[in-house]
């Protein structure tokens, strides 16, 4: 068989492992969908340890992490991708550190999560992630300068229990009823604060939150959209 021609997608993982085997499954799915046949992409991975990555986010030592972060970084250039992308959007607030000195594209979560966004036709949507991308201002920033929308984020205590579910739940692949009953609840709050849709901005949050369980919501889920436009990169397809 000639090999179809593809990009090699680099991965910055293991933030957590659930997330990175999502993307993993995603991207190949994805790939195997447009190509058919046995084909799937073609990815390299750097798994780092969270144990690492969850006490420089709870501590906020972000100086620590980008320095921790970004030989990994490097290495899945000099390992041969063609691009990167990481698999965390709570860490994208130290990429601009983590990929300084790459001469390969990164993959900001945000641009495709923005860019679905805008072709609902959609304003003003609301945040979830961890305390720290909902509490600080850095993704807030980046889709309101990129792409023009306004983010509503969830009340402090709402966000600590967000933040809860996300490390004490998601990451150790535990799904709790009642705590998707506790984001369905928060999701209607903001809705009834002018959100018209939902962006899931952590890796994790596809896992509980669905459309189904929030039909009045558009939901956008940036694991998925990031998964999707790499196969558009790697297959030039954009």
């Amino acid at each position: 068989m000639t090999p179809r021609p593809q990009k090699s997608i680099g991965i910055l993982g293991g933030m957590s492992d659930q997330a990175t085997a999502a993307y993993y499954r995603l991207i190949n799915q994805k790939v195997n969908q447009r190509l058919g046949g046995w084909h799937i992409a073609e990815i390299i991975i750097s798994s780092v340890n969270f144990g690492i990555i969850e006490d420089c986010v709870r501590h906020d030592r972000w100086s620590e992490a980008a320095r921790y972060l970004a030989p990994k970084a490097h290495g899945l250039e000099r390992a041969g991708a063609d691009f990167l992308l990481c698999a965390s959007n709570t860490l994208h607030c130290v990429s601009t550190e983590f990929t300084r000195g790459l001469t390969i594209p990164f993959l900001h979560i945000a641009d495709p999560t923005g860019r679905s966004i805008r072709r609902a036709g959609l304003k003003t949507v609301a945040l979830l992630g961890t305390k720290p991308t909902m509490e600080a201002t850095f993704m807030r920033d980046y889709y309101a300068q990129k792409h023009g929308l306004d983010l509503i984020v969830p009340t402090n205590e709402q966000q600590d229990t967000i933040d809860r579910i996300i490390f004490d739940e998601l990451v150790r692949d535990v799904v709790n009823p009642s705590s998707q009953s506790e984001l369905i609840d928060i999701c209607g709050d903001l809705s009834q604060r002018g959100a018209q849709g939902v962006i899931l901005g952590c890796t994790e949050l596809f896992m509980i939150v669905t459309p189904s369980a929030i039909p009045d919501m558009a939901i956008f889920d940036s694991t998925d959209l990031h998964a999707s436009a790499a196969v558009d990169l790697a297959l030039e397809l954009t």
